[in-house]
């Protein structure tokens, strides 16, 4: 009967143990998951004042239309890399208080950059085409998620077709940001998810690539 007692006694303490290894390793992961997201964020900081500063020079100076459209399309294709990654660890993270807030900085970033993208279009007469992904983060419904799933691998199929000559920028536009806000009403953006078109074409529903290639031809 001690004999019994005493391997239950050791099950007990072996599983205890593993339990809060357990729980320290999922922790550990999580403050990794977090880390890893903050370090795009400042990253993404220093990116919001280098926009900014491109803004104002646009807006000041005579700047050479090929190196504008070149550095604005290479800032273009990184905010996108990152934002796939960023996606990958956000579907991971359990924190979500923290990445919801860090995920409004760089909706702002994208904003700002769209913002630019559309000043080097008109001063350059830019053959590029903008392609804005405007898509509910907060609590989905079922038959938005299954659209969004949808839209975002059609889009990058797309991105991987057409290189640069789309810019292709997605915003969450449902995190009470006074400047998307703003945006959304301009364009009458009236339900999500939607991709905007070169300011101009809303798409709501889509069946095919092609749909929406005939936008860019």
């Amino acid at each position: 009967m001690g004999n019994q007692k005493w391997v239950f006694l050791k099950a007990l303490i072996v599983t205890l143990i593993v339990f809060d290894i357990g729980i320290y390793l999922g922790y550990m992961l999580e403050n990794s998951r977090v880390d890893e997201i903050n370090k795009w964020y400042l990253e993404a900081e220093m990116e919001i004042l280098d926009q900014t500063i491109q803004k104002d020079a646009l807006d000041l100076m005579d700047l050479d239309c090929r190196t504008l459209e070149e550095e604005n399309i290479m800032f273009g294709d990184k905010i996108f890399k990152e934002a796939l990654e960023i996606d990958k660890i956000e579907k991971a993270s359990r924190i979500v208080e923290s990445i919801n807030f860090q995920h409004k900085r760089y909706d702002l970033l994208r904003t700002l950059f769209w913002m630019n993208s559309i000043r080097i279009k008109e001063k350059c007469k830019s053959e590029f085409h903008t392609v804005v992904y405007l898509y509910q983060y907060n609590e989905p419904s079922l038959e938005q998620k299954s659209k969004q799933r949808f839209f975002s691998k059609l889009l990058q199929e797309l991105k991987e077709i057409y290189g640069n000559k789309i810019l292709l920028i997605p915003i969450a536009a449902d995190n009470d940001l006074a400047s998307i806000n703003l945006l959304t009403k301009k364009f009458e953006i009236n339900e999500l998810p939607v991709i905007l078109i070169d300011e101009k074409t809303k798409i709501t529903d889509v069946e095919s690539l092609e749909d929406f290639e005939k936008y860019l031809n």
